[in-house]
Order: C-alpha cells, then sequence, then structure tokens
C-alpha cells in the first residue's frame, strides 16, 4: 500500500528548557551523591515519562515534605516552594536541594523586593499551580493577591491603589497576560511591573515557534503532560494562530489517527517538560503511516544554561 504524502513541520526551539535540563540533572546528581532513595517534593517537572524514569533510578516523589525521612536528602521540585518549606526542613536537619528554576526564583525575589518597600503584591498566575502557590508563598497570606482573568482584574479588592505591584507566572499564554496587564494598568495606573517579563524566555519563544507553525498545518500535536502549564498554552496558542486541530499528547500511543484522516501537513512541538525521545517517538508514529517529509520551523536559538547548586559539585 503507498503511503500518503506528509509535510511534518518541527518547531524549533521545542522541548527541554535549561531549568528543566537543570532540575532533572540535580536528581540524578544527588542520586549519585546521596545514593537511593532520594525524596522528591511534588514531580520534579510536569512529565510523567522523565518522573517514571527517575523513580526507577531511585526517587521517591511525595507530595509533601512531612512524608519524607530526616534522614534522606530531599529535593524541591523546579517550580519552586513556600517559603515555609525549606524553613521545615533547616528545622529538622534535613539535607535539601532547591531545584526551583532561576527564572522561577527571580520572581520570588522581585515579589519580596517589592513587599520590603510596602507595596502589596497581585499574581497573573493559575489557581493551584504549584509555581503559582511557590510564589505567593513567598510572602505572609494575604500579601499576594491572584488574578487569572481579565475579568478578574475588575474585582480584585486591595489595600491601597496606589501600593501595588504584580508578577506573574513564567509559563503563562503572551497574549494573555499582556491583556491581564492591560487591565491592570488601566485601573491601577501606579502599578509597578517588573524590569523585564516575568514570562521566561522558554515559554516565549516556544509560544512563537507555533506562531509560525501553525498557519501551514492541517493539524498540530503538543507533545507534553496534561498537568503543564506551558504545553497547554502551546495548544490554545496554535488554534489561536490558525491551526483548525491542535492537541496535546502525552506520548505516540495517545494519538488520535481516525482525526488525522486526509491530512496533508501536520506540525509537532512539545512543552518544556517533554524529553527528544518522545517528540521522536511521535514522529516515527508518523512515519510508520506516511510519506514524512520534515521541515523546521525555526524561530530561535537558544543556548541558556543554569549550573547546579554547589552542594552537588563537591564531593560527598
Amino acid at each position: 500500500m503507498t503511503k500518503s504524502p506528509l509535510t511534518l513541520y518541527l518547531a524549533a526551539p521545542r522541548g527541554f528548557c535549561a531549568g528543566v535540563d537543570r532540575a532533572i540533572k540535580i536528581v540524578e546528581m544527588a542520586l549519585e551523591k546521596w545514593g537511593a532513595p532520594v525524596y522528591v517534593r511534588h514531580e520534579i517537572v510536569h512529565n510523567k515519562f522523565v518522573v517514571d524514569g527517575l523513580r526507577d533510578k531511585g526517587a521517591v516523589f511525595v507530595e509533601e515534605l512531612d512524608e519524607c525521612p530526616d534522614d534522606r536528602p530531599v529535593i524541591f521540585s523546579a517550580h519552586g516552594v513556600p517559603k515555609a518549606v525549606p524553613a521545615a526542613a533547616a528545622k529538622r536537619e534535613m539535607i535539601y536541594v532547591d531545584a526551583t528554576c532561576p527564572l522561577v526564583s527571580k520572581v520570588h525575589i522581585e515579589a519580596q523586593r517589592h513587599a520590603d518597600n510596602g507595596l502589596q503584591m497581585i499574581m497573573i498566575g493559575h489557581e493551584g499551580h504549584p509555581e503559582t502557590v511557590g510564589t505567593m508563598g513567598q510572602l505572609p497570606s494575604g500579601e499576594v493577591l491572584l488574578v487569572e482573568t481579565v475579568d478578574d482584574v475588575a474585582t480584585v479588592e486591595v489595600r491601597d491603589p496606589a501600593k501595588l505591584a504584580f508578577v506573574t507566572q513564567t509559563t503563562l499564554s503572551v497574549d494573555d497576560t499582556a491583556d491581564i496587564v492591560a487591565a491592570l494598568h488601566a485601573r491601577f495606573p501606579g502599578i509597578v511591573g517588573p524590569h523585564k517579563e516575568d514570562i521566561c524566555y522558554a515559554t516565549t519563544n516556544r509560544q512563537e515557534a507555533v506562531k509560525a507553525m501553525a498557519p501551514k498545518c492541517d493539524a498540530m500535536l503538543v507533545v507534553g503532560a496534561p498537568n503543564s502549564s506551558n504545553s497547554k498554552r502551546l495548544v490554545e496558542v496554535g488554534a489561536r494562530a490558525g491551526c483548525d486541530y491542535a492537541q496535546l499528547v502525552q506520548r505516540a500511543a495517545d494519538i488520535d489517527w481516525r482525526a488525522l484522516e486526509g491530512i496533508t501537513s501536520m506540525g509537532i512541538t512539545a512543552g518544556a517538560s517533554a524529553p527528544e525521545v518522545l517528540i521522536n517517538e511521535v514522529i516515527d508514529a508518523f512515519r510508520a503511516r506516511f510519506d514524512v517529509t520534515v521541515e523546521m520551523v525555526v524561530t530561535a536559538e537558544e543556548n541558556v544554561e543554569f549550573k547546579v547548586p554547589r552542594v552537588l559539585r563537591e564531593p560527598a
């Protein structure tokens, strides 16, 4: 049987960002240094394949610190944690390593600086997301108010409209966030924003690549986890940029082939916590069914690298 021709557009950048790369490396280096088990509070990054792989090597994933024994190292996830968590670990004299992405830590420092200057914080983010919980947990309760939408801006109740600043989650939709920021400035003209955009370079770059790729494609798949904020945003960006069928898949096994019957062009990208091996698995699945021609859609080059904490670079 002759395979139908398919142009497969591959977005670049895609997949792992520097913060995810560093977080995974931290768990692997901790296992090398201290042996198994090493405890990790929350999924180190939002990807089942990555988490399962680390679990096989001896990482134990828990939801809260009180599930960890005192005598084993614990690692905090790339999304960041409230200040109370490392404080509790220090009180128990635990060895702990903070794998918070440096770009998330930058937002934490920003929030603290504004609070020290007497400003109440507004955070643009998704309620319950670990990064939002971690950032809001940098300051006492009530000092950070959460807004998720433009409508929330109209109803948020602040202490003093003249003493406000805002920060954002790093994995949001660039376009949606711009609308919320505009609404904040309209309602609170004196609100102080970040010196530089809080949405991280990797989120922005992956969304830009999708915007360039989407108009060329009959359909688009984003390889990523259903609890990954940046992956879900890529699906939304793709649909908004003109791709009629944009879907999130964790693995090749999740592809709905019936929905893709008759397509001649396909876009593929991946969220910042999806490894390249899963992207290749999806490409191979298309090669098995179509006569595939791969075309790269490159919108940026990434060469960012973050160092792992010093404790892991020193001998045990």
